[in-house]
């Protein structure tokens, strides 16, 4: 049985990929500081399937990754790492980018070293395509330059710097995954910094208006995160040469305005209400579209849920958890 740690792994990717590597018959360790996580994330239901409880126990260990002593100790034995944790938000970055580089660069770092040294035979490591920031060309594809225009997406950067290094200078095995805009079930709606699609979910289904930052002609890749999870286990395990010291885009391919996002969100909860525009925030990126012909490629990803069929599931998962069940409309 295989061995993963996943750090991180009480947030809401980590918590996902939690369950699927249980699905999959890896013996998995969470660790998580929970400061922005939750152990309900862990509980054992409605994992990969609406009706499919996770069939193995994962072990929690609450602690920080950046404490070195801890991460030898808890990798000793670990086949894979899957870094996902780190101090997300761009916004919460501009506000206080100190915490945002201790967290994930100085967090990256200690699991790097603790990687190595426990001889661990692959790190996946959660990038973002926030790193390339605005450029004309679309989709963006991994060779394009990096141009961080937050200090969130910078150190997402310096992240996948070590991890090359890394890979290069000690012959740790790494694989670097730029998530594009990952959305779905344990994504919190309740944060300041919260994503968009589960603020918008919340606001049409209690009949507020969603609150929308610039003009909502902006575009995204919005990613199910079961297709994000798959691609960490695709990467993890697939041929050294074709992966290792490498950096990926997995996102759908394709790119919705967040007005078009909008409209698909208000139809799918039949509610009335319109969104409010405010100003645009700083360090937005405009257009954002991946070309995942490297992963497809190296790995044989592929996109299975798409963003309408994802935006279902993901409403369905809020619905279960509400008291008042709201009945889902265009979906048949």
């Amino acid at each position: 049985m295989p061995k993963s740690v996943i750090t991180g792994g009480a947030g809401f990717i980590g918590s996902n990929l939690a369950h699927y590597l249980c699905h999959q018959g890896h013996e998995v360790t969470v660790i998580d500081n929970l400061s922005t996580g939750s152990t309900e994330n862990l509980l054992p239901e409605y994992s990969e399937s609406e009706n499919e409880p996770s069939p193995n126990q994962i072990t929690f260990v609450k602690g920080d990754v950046r404490d070195r002593v801890l991460m030898t100790e808890l990798l000793q034995g670990a086949d894979f790492v899957f870094h996902q944790a780190a101090l997300p938000s761009v916004p919460r970055s501009i506000d206080d980018p100190w915490t945002s580089n201790d967290y994930n660069v100085n967090g990256t770092l200690s699991v790097l070293l603790a990687a190595r040294d426990a001889g661990v035979r692959r790190v996946v490591y959660a990038a973002s395509s926030s790193v390339y920031g605005n450029t004309e060309i679309l989709p963006k594809v991994e060779t394009m330059k990096a141009w961080p225009l937050s200090p969130y997406a910078i150190s997402k950067h310096v992240g996948e710097l070590y991890c090359r290094v890394f890979n290069e200078v000690y012959g740790l095995e790494t694989v670097a995954l730029r998530y594009f805009n990952v959305f779905g079930p344990r994504q919190r709606p309740d944060s300041a910094y919260a994503a968009a699609i589960p603020k918008f979910m919340a606001a049409f289904r209690q009949g507020k208006p969603p609150v929308v930052y610039g003009d909502g002609e902006q575009t995204r890749d919005f990613t199910y995160v079961q297709n994000v999870v798959r691609a960490n286990l695709a990467a993890a395990t697939a041929a050294a040469e074709r992966v290792s010291g490498r950096i990926f885009n997995i996102g759908c391919g394709n790119r919705i305005s967040i007005n078009s996002l909008l409209r698909e969100i208000k139809e799918l909860t039949g509610s009335d209400v319109s969104p409010v525009y405010i100003e645009a925030r700083s360090g937005d990126v405009r257009d954002s579209q991946a070309d995942i012909t490297a992963a497809r490629e190296a790995f044989g990803y592929e996109p299975e849920i798409d963003l309408r069929e994802g935006l279902r599931q993901t409403l369905a998962w809020f619905e279960r958890r509400s008291e008042q069940p709201l009945q889902l409309s265009g979906t048949h």
